[in-house]
């Protein structure tokens, strides 16, 4: 059994680390560069840098800062955020990025899943997936929506649906972030997270709603979830990442405890 993953998300906004509630009232909270470099000296397992403006405002990510994050950390680092072609990809990873986050872009072409895979590889290409809550329909059979650009578009692609085809694709990891949950501390969305990981192949993480780290534990052991991406409750200082996984280790889930 592989060991569960603790992931830590650095949204970043003209530079600086940011943070919303269900993608509004977004507030600048401080220097990401040095918070990438706190959480990899607690002994977080990966982090990802979005860059939040840049699929909305078609900008491209800012490589700088790419860069001055790699160059404190040497774990896993996924970017994303604005990356519309293979050379986006490689310009990322040239600059230090160890995986490749695709969102929006892959809904509006989604050949970019597969071309990215094929030149970086299945294991650095993520795919990226902002779902909202909508009822069941027949257009949205699992009762939960696809949307992008930093959730302002619905699409009318099913969650269930888009997960499936991203595998097929070459996704070989996915990110399944509710909107809904996303900066509400109230727990993951745990129906939706389960219902992707038992329909896939690849890993997933469940992202948006970590609020205690009990939370995650339920991301685990509910949500079937590979692993847990979590920001508020370690960007404003109420838990460690050494704290968070002394806590999961004690209740019995596998996850690396070397620091």
């Amino acid at each position: 059994m592989l060991s569960k993953r603790l992931i830590v998300c650095l949204d970043v906004r003209e530079g600086k680390l940011a943070k919303s509630i269900k993608f509004v009232d977004t507030k600048d909270i401080g220097d990401p560069v040095e918070k990438a470099r706190q959480y990899y000296q607690d002994g977080v397992d990966e982090l990802v840098f979005y860059d939040i403006n840049a699929s909305r405002s078609n900008q491209d990510i800012k490589l700088k800062f790419v860069e001055a994050v790699a160059a404190q950390i040497f774990i896993p680092f996924s970017v994303g955020g604005g990356i519309r072609s293979i050379e986006d990809a490689t310009k990322l990873r040239l600059a230090g990025a160890e995986k490749i986050n695709i969102n929006s872009a892959a809904v509006q072409r989604k050949e970019l899943i597969s071309e990215i895979s094929g030149a970086i590889g299945a294991q650095s290409t993520v795919l990226s997936m902002d779902v909202k809550k909508t009822g069941k329909t027949k257009e949205i059979p699992s009762g939960y929506e696809i949307v992008i650009n930093a959730g302002t578009v619905a699409t009318g692609l099913d969650a269930i649906e888009w997960a499936k085809n991203g595998e097929k694709l070459g996704a070989g990891e996915l990110v399944v972030n509710s909107i809904d949950a996303d900066g509400t501390k109230d727990g993951y969305e745990l129906t939706l997270t389960r219902m992707i990981a038992d329909s896939v192949g690849i890993p997933v993480i469940a992202s948006g709603g970590a609020g205690k780290p009990e939370h995650l534990y339920d991301a685990f052991a509910v949500g079937h979830a590979d692993a847990a991406l979590v920001a508020s409750i370690v960007h404003y200082g109420e838990y460690t990442c050494r704290q968070l996984k002394e806590y999961l280790n004690g209740r019995g889930i596998k996850i690396r405890m070397k620091f």
